[in-house]
């Protein structure tokens, strides 16, 4: 795999940065190089929030991501923006819970899945990303179940390693969703 790239994207205070780490901290566990590179609006809780991930087999040239081969969209917006950017093949997650509009690429793959409702379920909005990150893994293998629950360990501060057994089943949740 060389420079396999992932755009999450959403609103401030859903998890989108939180999510990218443990994607990229996930993807260093296995060996890779990893890059991070989170963008956020002024307003931070409510207004925008994405972040890239770029994993590759060599030396990350640049964090910025062009053209994706993944990206996760938990809010309308972030879906007009950037379903654009996605490579012919590639894979669109969206959380259907918040997004009411349908892909409009018929090159691309697109799952589905109702991230919030999973999010609600499981008590906190950041389990919505968490759950899509199941998805990005069992469609992609970009990373494992087994790096993703070290990721937490090593991105959690010890006082929220509570949450460590719902995130693992939100994004055993998501993953189930892939077909």
């Amino acid at each position: 795999m060389i420079d396999f790239s992932i755009i999450l994207a959403g609103f401030g205070g859903q998890g989108i940065l939180s999510a990218g780490k443990f994607a990229a901290e996930a993807a260093l566990y296995e060996g890779k190089e990893v890059s991070w590179f989170p963008s956020y609006g002024p307003e931070m809780r409510g207004g925008t929030a994405n972040c890239s991930v770029v994993i590759s087999d060599e030396p990350i040239g640049s964090p910025v991501v062009n053209d994706a081969d993944v990206v996760i969209c938990c809010n309308q917006p972030s879906m007009e923006k950037f379903e654009s950017s996605i490579k012919p093949g590639g894979y669109l997650i969206v959380d259907t819970g918040m997004i009411k509009i349908k892909a409009t690429r018929t090159d691309i793959n697109v799952i589905e899945i109702d991230a919030s409702g999973i999010a609600d379920e499981f008590g906190a909005m950041a389990y919505g990303p968490i759950s899509m990150l199941g998805c990005l893994s069992k469609a992609t293998g970009c990373f494992s179940r087994d790096s993703f629950e070290k990721s937490l360990y090593e991105v959690l501060p010890e006082r929220r390693h509570k949450m460590i057994p719902g995130n693992l089943a939100a994004f055993d949740k998501g993953a189930a969703e892939v077909k």
